[in-house]
């Protein structure tokens, strides 16, 4: 049965953030929280897969086909929304086959799973990886890893006019920043294309730079034929993707406990603990209004959680 793009339009609340290193500066943040659009199609993923959908449904497919490790965010709510919208998907997956907490979900939504092994992932980037993949699922449509591409990138861009229409809430005219994690680039993109270089964005990179996001996010500008101006990515990686070491962990809690706002230790804490570095690096002027994108990933905290501690 070709593919249906689902009548549905989550909406993420904007709500202030209050942390006492934000108030002897005198910056205000408000986060975006997409990290309650749903309990499961959760965070920035939805909108990336958006404009995938979009290209599936122009194509006459029947269902999605990506790719992710054992505990991607992206397979989870691509694996979600095909059980709750009714079409088959299909994952690759990174190295060998192992239980997580992911996997068993993603088994449980209903995903067709295949682990690639390490090497057979990495041939991801070769220009016939897909071939055999089309063959084996011909009436599926293929999404990069992450959710990533231009298609993503777009969908992600709807998030602009999202904060924009809740700032009366808040009592903001305006704002003069954004501030969020990046992995792939994909959000960071979408933002700079709806912004034009009209407001900066800022990313906090939850992966070291040889991971190729700067170059990433410059393709996708290209591709949508914008401009190469308005961002900067700052390193928030702490040595590696997924890499957590106590000065995280300690200031994660201490802020959820502060502000109330649950964080991940990936992607949110990391970007957090790096804008109150710029904050107290004088980098913000006193009545700077900043928004901070909350891109979910909290079904995986548990797991990312456990790892850190048998690792410790």
């Amino acid at each position: 049965m070709p593919l249906v793009i689902p009548h549905w339009a989550p909406e993420a609340p904007l709500q202030a953030l209050r942390l006492a290193w934000l108030e002897r500066a005198g910056v205000e943040v408000a986060v975006l929280r997409l990290d309650q659009i749903d309990t499961l199609v959760s965070g920035n993923k939805w909108f990336k897969l958006i404009g995938h959908l979009q290209e599936a449904v122009a194509r006459g497919a029947e269902g999605l086909i990506s790719l992710g490790g054992a505990h991607s965010n992206h397979l989870h709510a691509l694996a979600a929304a095909g059980r709750r919208f009714g079409f088959p998907t299909v994952g690759l997956l990174r190295g060998h086959a192992r239980e997580t907490p992911t996997v068993v979900e993603l088994r449980t939504f209903g995903m067709q799973l295949h682990w690639l092994g390490y090497a057979g992932y990495r041939a991801r980037h070769q220009v016939d990886f897909w071939t055999q993949w089309r063959e084996r699922y011909p009436a599926l449509h293929p999404v990069p890893e992450g959710g990533g591409g231009l298609p993503g990138t777009r969908g992600c861009a709807a998030l602009v006019a999202m904060v924009r229409a809740q700032l009366p809430r808040l009592g903001w005219r305006d704002y003069h920043a954004w501030w969020l994690a990046v992995g792939t680039g994909t959000t960071l993109a979408g933002l700079v294309l709806a912004e034009d270089a009209d407001v900066p964005v800022h990313g906090a990179l939850a992966v070291p730079a040889d991971h190729g996001v700067a170059d990433q996010v410059r393709a996708l500008l290209a591709q949508a034929g914008n401009r190469e101006a308005g961002y900067r990515l700052i390193e928030a990686s702490r040595g590696g993707f997924a890499r957590m070491d106590a000065e995280l962990l300690t200031f994660m809690q201490a802020s959820e406990e502060e502000s109330g706002v649950p964080l991940e230790p990936l992607y949110t804490a990391k970007a957090l603990l790096a804008l109150r570095r710029a904050v107290e690096a004088g980098e913000f002027a006193a009545g700077s209004r900043l928004i901070f994108v909350h891109t979910g990933g909290l079904q995986g905290r548990a797991a990312a959680m456990a790892a850190c501690r048998e690792s410790g």
